[in-house]
């Protein structure tokens, strides 16, 4: 038997129902802060070095994001061989 479930939300409405952290405002500030350092042509700016530790934590994040979504999906599936 397969069961098929369409969700209709927008990306703001997942956030809030994943419990994931509203970060516009940290963009934003990201954005202007990678802007004025452009505008005032730092030498050697790299905007790697500016973002390298967000990136190393996203994929952290995304990393126990698909360890818990796994997790669950072990824990039903498991659940729904016991009852057969």
């Amino acid at each position: 038997m397969n069961f098929k479930i369409d969700v209709d939300m927008t990306p703001e409405e997942f956030r809030k129902v994943m419990g994931l952290p509203d970060v516009a405002s940290l963009q934003d500030e990201m954005i202007s802060k990678i802007k004025e350092q452009m505008e005032a042509g730092v030498e050697g700016y790299d905007p790697l070095t500016l973002l390298k530790p967000y990136l190393t934590n996203s994929v952290g994040s995304v990393e126990a994001f698909q360890k818990m979504m796994l997790g669950m999906m072990s824990q039903y599936n498991s659940s729904s061989n016991d009852k057969k």
